[in-house]
This record gives structure tokens, sequence and C-alpha cells, in this order.
């Protein structure tokens, strides 16, 4: 019995979801998820469609895309079934910025929606049988949220004023999942960043390479991988109810960043963390990033 309860737990199989890892619908119940891209496809079309070579992502000027969807990561292909596509009205994995309105939209942006990155995976038995995987990311989750607020925080805090980069990696939660005999081989699809340059006289911190940090976000990965008709049925709910719209329930100012952080991004930027009541303020606006979306839509100007 000692030996029994001393050994490590088994990884979850990649064939089919247990009844003890999806619940219910409720998406408190999900961190971090993995599925086929294409059983993906096929429960959201709304989301995602193949158009000959292209994978078709809603922009944020058309109509699926305020029904809701993901933010779609990448570096503007995916390999599915051995085939190249080009992705559409996409994040990039690194971007660049400048200035102050930059920073507010782009972490708004990525906090809006539930992230997704694709991956590719192999067998050690036969590498040539390959794999493509959507890893999901629930932004809503207060674990998750906290995390990445939290790295975005503490950078502004420790820099000053300077100029800084910060990568959000996920490969150790990924990797961790996948029994052995598994291998990610685009490992590196498993995170982004960004890199904010001050207009700053001397940089020396940035210009030795100090400024640089990492995030590795941790939590538990939700297997959606199903060949039952019903599960399928249940994991396409479970999708569209986390990919829904988020409607705020409580007023916030529009320098609010989420309902877990502390203060507002204009007192992060002035390393003043100090507690501010807000309940009184505005709504919250969403507005999409055009300067990191890889679309066809005219850039908005912030103001």
């Amino acid at each position: 019995m000692e030996a029994a309860s001393c050994a490590p737990a088994a990884r979850p199989s990649l064939t089919s979801i247990s009844s003890g890892e999806l619940r219910s619908l409720w998406t408190c119940d999900c961190e971090l998820a993995l599925l086929p891209l294409a059983q993906l496809l096929r429960l959201q079309p709304g989301a995602f469609q193949l158009r000959g070579d292209q994978l078709v992502v809603p922009g944020p000027g058309e109509p699926a895309a305020a029904r809701g969807g993901f933010n779609v990561f990448g570096d503007g292909l995916v390999r599915l079934d051995g085939q190249l596509y080009r992705l559409s009205s996409y994040i990039k994995r690194y971007v660049e910025l400048t200035n102050y309105c930059d920073y507010k939209d782009y972490r708004e942006t990525i906090l809006s929606k539930p992230m997704l990155f694709f991956i590719n995976v192999q067998t050690k038995k036969d590498p040539s049988k390959e794999r493509t995987y959507a890893f999901l990311v629930n932004t809503r989750h207060p674990k998750i949220r906290r995390q990445i607020e939290q790295g975005m925080d503490m950078v502004i805090s420790s820099v000053i004023g300077e100029s800084y980069r910060l990568q959000f990696d996920f490969q150790e939660a990924v990797k961790n999942f996948f029994p052995p005999g598994n291998e990610v081989v685009n490992g590196e699809n498993l995170s982004f960043a960004y890199e904010f340059k001050a207009d700053a006289l001397f940089d020396f911190f940035y210009w030795l390479g100090l400024s640089n940090s990492t995030v590795n976000v941790h939590g538990k990965v939700l297997n959606l991988s199903s060949t039952s008709p019903e599960k399928k049925e249940t994991i396409k709910l479970f999708l569209e109810k986390m990919s829904e719209p988020l409607i705020r329930r409580s007023s916030f100012s529009d320098r609010k960043f989420s309902v877990t952080s502390r203060g507002s991004i204009d007192e992060v930027f002035n390393c003043n963390l100090s507690p501010r009541s807000s309940m009184t303020e505005p709504l919250l606006a969403e507005l999409p990033f055009p300067s990191v979306l890889e679309s066809e839509e005219t850039p908005n100007q912030c103001i």
C-alpha cells in the first residue's frame, strides 16, 4: 500500500477525456487545455475555417469576432497533417511596444479572450506520425490571469522607466502533460514576448541584456481530446462557453485593466501599486490592439 501511494501519478491519455477531467461546463474548472487542432476546427467552425491554404480567424471588425473567439498567437504559419497553412488575424508571438498607449492596448487585448497556440507532437517510435494540437490558455481563470498580470507588473516596477523584454512561457506545463515517448517538436511556439523600448537616455541594463525576464506560467492542463460523439458535444459547448464575449458585471475605470489587479495601468507605470476604489467609474471599453494583429483592418489611432 505504501509503495502504491508513493508511485507517481499517471499522466492522462491523449485518446479520450475521462469524466474526472471535464466535470462540467464551468470554465472556472479549466486553467489550460489541449486538443487536436483538427477536432477544434470541427467543433468551432465559426471561430476557425480552412479556406484553401489559409486558416482563417475572424478579425476584430468581423461579426464573428463580436461573438467571442480566441486570441491566436503565431508566426504566420501552422502545419496541419503535413500541410502548411497561412494564418489570418493573429497576434505575433513577439512584438515591440514604444509607448504607453500601445502597452495598454496590448495588455487589454491579450487578456480579453482565451489564448491559443499551435504545437506539433511526434512519437519517438515513429517520428513520421505527427499530430497538431491547439493549446488553450484560459485568461479568465484567476490563477492564470494573476501570473500574467503580476509578471507584467513586477517587470515595470523593477526597471523604473527603462527598456525591457518580457516573455511568457508555457512549455514546462505542456511537456509535463504528454506521456513518455511523445515529443513537442516546436516548443518555442508555446511562448510569447513583448519588448518595451523606453525613450531613456541611458539604458545600460537593457544594452547589457540584463532587462530580459521570463515568466514560466504554471497550471493544470485539461485534456479535451475525445473520440466519443457525446463527449465531443460536451467539449463543443465547453469551448463556446470559454470563448464567449466577456461581460463585466462591475464598473471599473477605463484605466483599469482587470478585476484582479490592485491598481490602474497608470499606477503601475508610476510604480505606485496602492489600492484604489473605482466602483463608481465608467466601464472599461474593450478595444483591439491593431498594431499587433495581422489582418487587413486599418489600424485605429489610440487617443
